[in-house]
């Protein structure tokens, strides 16, 4: 359990059910973990119950091992038996993605009767998508039981516009409430013109097959330009790729600013399926925060991040990841240019500072 006192005069009292501890996943920081200084400074008392530990994480995410795993699910459902029975005692029971990582709604329908509820999602989440250390337990999962959680929420985060779009078949209070970066964090550095540029990816072992779409155009610009440019692969410390020189990073917390600010070109490419047209744009955001010019596939929000051409560019066909990587790579002065560009975008519009806001006033709401 984590918690986060109020400064202030309490507002109110809330629980956030999530899978993995804090400072573990990128879609948990990116939303709800770093506003929680925040509302606790407005006067809210935060607890947090996850249901992965460091220890767990290991066993749930590697390849076999049924029995831990069995464990851990036994363990979850106690955990979650333990915040329902004192649930009543919450002003808002906020729930990220699921309660649990079962296919039932079981704990979303009792904490709905104890609490006010707010489901938080950044994924489409009601599409089957199973980690491949668990492909075997995908017979459990339910992503449809997404919209009967939906149905019995007092209201619905939704990451981005197409998200919302689902949620509000089945509930009419649903808002969007974008993925952010943290500004005070994510700085841009000065730039430098180099020799050598760094076309660089970002992400997790569940996603570098979104990075391996376009591996023909990478192939075909280390043809083009040879030593001029190299390529860094972050988030999966397994992944190789002997053509491009590619040695996977692990992603570590304290290694990530610095690993980021290497790339000189971010990249996000995306398959046009139901599954990545849920995504919130996050490694784009990241990338651009730092003043990192970025390409994205125009798949889902990445439409609406990005003007192409002003603060950033959209490809879609192999040849035109070619042709905008090559503008990029021939030119510092477009670097910079799209690079500052992409930066205002985040200040102004994905930042935390011009969002927090969303989560007070509707915390509030619902509280009042």
């Amino acid at each position: 359990m984590y918690t986060t006192k109020a400064n202030a005069l309490m507002s109110g009292r809330v629980l956030i059910l999530t899978n993995h501890y804090p400072d573990r996943s990128p879609g948990q920081r990116f939303s709800f973990e770093q506003y929680l200084s925040y509302l606790g400074s407005c006067g809210f008392q935060i607890d947090v119950s996850f249901l992965l530990n460091e220890k767990d994480d290991k066993i749930f995410y590697s390849k076999g091992n049924y029995f831990g795993k069995a464990k851990i699910a036994v363990k979850s459902i106690l955990q979650r038996l333990k915040d329902l029975r004192k649930a009543s005692k919450y002003d808002i029971v906020f729930v990220y993605r699921e309660a649990i990582f079962f296919g039932t709604p079981f704990f979303e329908r009792r904490f709905a009767r104890k609490a006010r509820m707010i489901l938080a999602f950044d994924d489409s989440i009601w599409v089957p998508n199973v980690s491949a250390a668990n492909k075997i337990f995908s017979l459990l999962k339910n992503p449809a039981k997404t919209s009967s959680i939906i149905k019995v929420s007092d209201l619905v985060f939704a990451g981005n516009k197409y998200l919302a779009n689902y949620a509000s078949q089945f509930n009419k209070n649903v808002v969007i409430v974008p993925t952010t970066i943290d500004t005070d964090e994510y700085k841009s550095v000065e730039k430098l013109p180099k020799d050598r540029i760094c076309i660089g990816w970002s992400g997790s072992i569940t996603t570098i097959e979104h990075f391996e779409t376009k591996l023909n155009a990478l192939l075909k610009i280390k043809k083009k330009y040879t030593d001029k440019v190299y390529f860094k692969v972050i988030g999966d410390g397994r992944y190789k790729n002997d053509e491009l020189g590619i040695k996977g990073l692990a992603w570590k917390k304290e290694d990530e600013l610095k690993e980021l600010n290497e790339i000189d070109i971010g990249i996000m490419p995306l398959p046009d399926s139901e599954w990545a047209k849920g995504k919130c744009g996050l490694k784009g955001l990241q990338y651009m925060a730092l003043g990192i010019p970025t390409i994205m596939s125009p798949v889902g929000v990445n439409s609406e991040i990005i003007n192409d051409g002003e603060n950033g560019f959209l490809a879609d066909s192999d040849d035109e990841w070619i042709a905008k990587l090559s503008l990029l790579i021939d030119s510092f002065e477009l670097r910079k240019k799209l690079g500052d560009a992409g930066c205002k975008t985040v200040e102004e519009k994905y930042s935390v500072h011009a969002n927090r806001d969303l989560y007070l006033r509707y915390f509030n709401q619902l509280t009042s």
